[in-house]
């Protein structure tokens, strides 16, 4: 067995090097995602910059400790400040009897360094503030939760990235694994002619899978290895990483390559399964008479998969567009749902491609453009396996970018239909925390207010119940969000420094928009809350560039891919074609006319894959502006036509010269 499987791996290598390719690719960038991820959730310890010559550090409180209930009885929450409060008067006035601060010069610091024992230290400060030693004391460096806040971008960012190149590459790997193995049917009957058992047909697919997904993994996690600490130093040059990452991320964790490495091989296994049954559930003769016809190309449980995944995909769109529509506006909901559709519409792309194509223009025209039409329904096989990767590529650029560029419109939109005034100084940003019933605690973006009348008379909020007029230092505006939100109410909240709870009067309720709607409260309850900004109107916000970056990598991952897949399918479809053109050029058709029928049949089939692919884009988001429409919020659709239809035109020009190359050699 294992001299036939190496055997025919050193055979076929040029059709299986696809395949090889973007398993390889998935596990490098598996890897490189990996080794960045464990740089981000476990930063090498780095010393202290404000207090690097104190032991020891007190800082004030930074996060708020509410007790809630938890079943029968309660349990105590915490949630982060904006900002550490500052170190009680009481608490400084005992340290400074007994020791030299740093630190404690301004009236009321929030965090004083000093040379002296833990446990005296403890001792004196007790729950009043926190004692801090060793890389503990960076938390009071001014960087702290910027770098926490980046870190959380980063983790989203790279997950992000990891799941889209798994998503894409089980797909790449198992459509040329199909692909191969419906070219190779007429040698499985050979071998069950020869006395081979199916389960002996079953297992020589498998472990030739498992040759090439171990080779592949290896060469991968050595590709991710090397493309990590690159990736990183991008990162931080576009200003997504802290500067620390560029050299954090070539660290030494173990787990990213086992991780990656395990995860390839079962790709390639799990790609291999579905053709390896098919190659060894029918006879022999059945093999050989369905050599060179398609038929029976979608089996049932392709069949059962794809239309599950489908109707999964658009049943959660329904489910959260009626329950949840502001999950719809969210980057992890309309990164990961459309995953639903685009592979329950590739599972069933044998099924789409026949009644899709009848829809379409045929290029050529003429006699070309009948035989384009009809090679493209006949072999549906070697169509489907060239639309898929089109509709995955289309319909996550489609997704991914709309989605994003939609959300930004409607905000852009929403924050310049806030305000009347030619010049309008904006709410200063503050936090405000909220009991969500008896058992959380919510953190709210919050906007201070320090003019109520005039906010009454220039803001044009979507209120939808009260008055903004009615808005003071003892009341709040909020919105549909909030659990109490009828006029009158009180709403017990704790502000931004963690003081309170002070109960404030619901003055106005808003609708909740794209999520900036509230809640409003004075300058009283926003302590050191800052105008935002000072412009003409409301300037639209400029569109989060780090999430463009992101968007952007995972459409290059998606395209390589793509590539990939198309180039080594139609570099094996057209090669054994010499028959067909060969009968086209006896029958009369000149050299250029057999190549126009070739290169006619694949620009349908990226046709095909580009109409599915839009297909789908429009469903998420129709769904996405019915959800802005629901939350009273502006509807701007975009539909990413730079993006979509690069992504295509790439498609079609790697489609056209992996089958016109083969053919004008064939077609002599």
């Amino acid at each position: 067995m294992l001299s036939l499987v190496v055997g025919g791996l050193r055979a076929r290598w040029a059709s299986l090097m696809g395949g090889f390719l973007a398993l390889a690719l998935g596990v490098g960038m598996l890897t490189a995602t990996g080794l960045g991820l464990a740089a981000a959730l476990a930063p090498p310890p780095r010393a202290p910059e404000r207090f690097a010559s104190s032991p020891v550090v007190v800082l004030g409180q930074d996060r708020l400790t509410v007790e809630v209930r938890r079943g029968p009885g309660t349990a105590l929450v915490s949630r982060p400040l904006d900002r550490p409060q500052p170190v009680d008067t009481a608490v400084l006035r005992d340290l400074r009897a007994r020791w030299t601060l740093t630190g404690a010069e301004t009236g009321a610091p929030d965090a004083v360094g000093l040379d002296a024992p833990v446990a005296e230290v403890g001792a004196v400060v007790g729950d009043r503030a926190q004692v801090l030693t060793g890389t503990d004391r960076r938390r009071a460096d001014p960087g702290h939760e910027d770098d926490a806040r980046e870190l959380t971008g980063l983790n989203a960012l790279l997950g992000t990235t990891g799941g889209v190149a798994a998503f894409v590459s089980v797909f790449v790997v198992a459509s040329v694994f199909a692909f191969s193995v419906a070219l190779r049917r007429r040698e499985f009957g050979l071998l069950r002619t020869a006395g081979a058992t199916p389960a002996q047909v079953r297992r020589l697919l498998l472990a030739e899978a498992a040759v090439l997904g171990v080779t592949a993994s290896a060469a991968g996690c050595a590709l991710g290895a090397l493309a990590a600490p690159p990736m990183a130093r991008a990162l931080v040059a576009g200003e997504l990483a802290p500067a620390w990452f560029a050299d954090a991320a070539a660290g030494s964790a173990g787990w990213p390559y086992h991780a990656a490495f395990w995860t390839g091989l079962g790709v390639a296994l799990a790609g291999a399964a579905a053709a390896a049954h098919r190659a060894g559930r029918t006879g022999p003769t059945a093999v050989l008479r369905e050599a060179d016809v398609d038929r029976d190309v979608l089996p049932p449980g392709r069949a059962l998969l794809g239309a599950g995944l489908l109707a999964a995909g658009l049943g959660l769109l329904l489910w959260t567009y009626g329950t949840e529509p502001e999950a719809l506006l969210k980057r992890k909901t309309y990164t990961t749902l459309p995953m639903l559709l685009i592979g329950g519409a590739a599972l069933l792309a044998p099924l789409l491609v026949r009644p899709v194509a009848r829809l379409l223009p045929v290029p050529g025209g003429g006699a070309v453009g009948l035989l384009v039409r009809a090679n493209a329904a006949a072999a549906v096989r070697r169509t489907s396996a060239v639309a898929a990767p089109v509709l995955v590529t289309v319909a996550l650029a489609g997704t991914l970018f709309g989605a994003s560029e939609s959300v930004a419109r409607a905000k852009e939109t929403e924050a310049r239909e806030r305000t009347a005034a030619s010049y309008a100084a904006e709410a200063g940003p503050t936090s405000l925390f909220v009991r969500d019933g008896a058992e959380a605690v919510v953190k709210y973006r919050a906007h201070a207010v320090a003019d109520p009348a005039g906010f009454a008379e220039l803001a044009r909020l979507p209120v939808v119940a009260g008055d903004l007029a009615d808005l003071d230092d003892r009341s709040i505006v909020v919105n549909e969000e909030f659990e109490r939100r009828r006029v009158g109410e009180d709403v017990e909240v704790w502000r931004a420094d963690g003081s309170g709870p002070v109960r404030l009067r619901v003055a106005a309720v808003l609708a909740r928009g794209t999520g900036d709607n509230g809640p409003y409260v004075t300058r009283a309850q926003a302590p050191g809350a800052t105008p935002d900004r000072l412009g003409p109107g409301a300037e639209p916000r400029p569109v989060n560039q780090a999430a463009r970056t992101g968007l952007r990598l995972l459409l290059g991952i998606t395209l390589l891919y793509t590539v990939i897949a198309l180039a080594s399918t139609l570099l094996m479809a057209t090669s054994v074609r010499g028959t067909e053109l060969a009968a086209l050029r006896l029958a009369g058709a000149t050299r250029a006319q057999a190549l126009r029928a070739v290169t006619g049949e694949v620009l349908l089939a990226v046709a095909v894959g580009t109409a599915l692919g839009l297909a789908v884009t429009a469903a998420v988001l129709g769904a996405l502006g019915a959800a802005l429409a629901t939350l009273s919020a502006p509807v701007t659709l975009a539909l990413p036509w730079a993006e979509t239809g690069a992504a295509a035109a790439v498609c079609a020009a790697v489609a056209v010269a992996a089958s016109a190359l083969p053919a004008w050699r064939l077609a002599r």
